[in-house]
């Protein structure tokens, strides 16, 4: 009965973090594209720290790239931030087709590097006193799996539409219990085959585009976060890319939060939203 009331309890305080506080309105909204959802949200920079030449964290929401989850439930998180003295961009993309797949093929891939692409330009109207040298990506689950992709694209496969001639200019990525190893996520059922999905089945030209295992190394700083207690992404999903990264030569940073789940990571009122707070501000400044 105890571990009942435990379980009951973890799965309490996951529904807390994930609904329990309003969306926030960002400042301004501006599309890369013409779909509805080809859009950034911006929040400007306040409290502490706000100043011409602060840093703009870019941050992708998760929810296993599927139609139900957009980028409102990350919202609280993007405003809190903006409340740290960070410029933000919450980044929304087409996802799965409105019932449970999860994403699409090729337009999820097309609209993040579409709007990263499109950011600069963006963000140079939206939030002027960000400096663009400064820039952050973030991301939570699936998001978090998307920020690292967008931060790998001049790895991508010779060919790929969306590679990049050199790395992206970016200081580097915190990628909060990201969907970042496809073959443990595979093994774990993670989000109930999410990524297959995502790929349209396991089609090994579309695994090498997509797959961040194999688009390594990047030379771009990496931090991983995540909570020892999440059962929507397990931490030997994180693990395995932190392993795969570094055999490949890098040194991703990994902090594993005793006790904390998946959600609390995107939580402002959790200890562990701060500490992800911090390791963004350890990458941008």
């Amino acid at each position: 009965m105890g571990a009942a009331r435990s379980a009951a309890e973890r799965e309490a305080a996951e529904e807390s973090s994930l609904f329990g506080h309003p969306e926030a309105t960002p400042d301004t909204t501006a599309a890369y594209g013409p779909d509805p959802d080809q859009v950034v949200d911006f929040y400007a920079p306040r409290g502490p720290g706000a100043a011409p030449g602060t840093p703009l964290v870019v941050v992708v929401h998760g929810g296993a790239w599927r139609a139900a989850y957009d980028r409102r439930h990350i919202s609280p998180f993007a405003a809190f931030l903006a409340g740290r003295g960070f410029a933000v961009a919450s980044v929304e993309y087409r996802r799965g087709d409105g019932g449970q797949g999860a994403g699409r093929w090729p337009d999820t891939f097309d609209d993040i590097a579409a709007a990263f692409d499109a950011l600069p330009e963006l963000a140079g109207e939206a939030v002027p006193e960000a400096d663009p040298g400064r820039t952050v990506l973030t991301g939570h689950s699936a998001g978090g799996h998307l920020a690292l992709w967008a931060a790998a694209r001049h790895v991508l496969p010779v060919g790929s539409p969306w590679r990049l001639p050199e790395a992206p200019p970016v200081r580097g990525v915190v990628a909060l219990a990201p969907i970042a190893d496809f073959a443990t996520a595979a093994e774990l059922n993670v989000c109930d085959g999410a990524f297959a999905q995502l790929l349209g089945g396991q089609d090994e030209e579309r695994l090498a585009h997509a797959d961040l295992a194999t688009l390594l190394p990047t030379g771009i700083a990496t931090t991983l976060v995540q909570g020892s207690d999440d059962t929507e992404v397990p931490p030997a999903v994180a693990e395995a890319y932190a392993d795969a990264a570094t055999a490949a030569g890098e040194t991703p940073g990994f902090t594993l939060v005793d006790g904390v789940g998946h959600f609390p990571l995107i939580d402002p009122t959790s200890a562990a939203c701060a500490l992800a707070a911090e390791e963004i501000a350890q990458l941008a400044w």
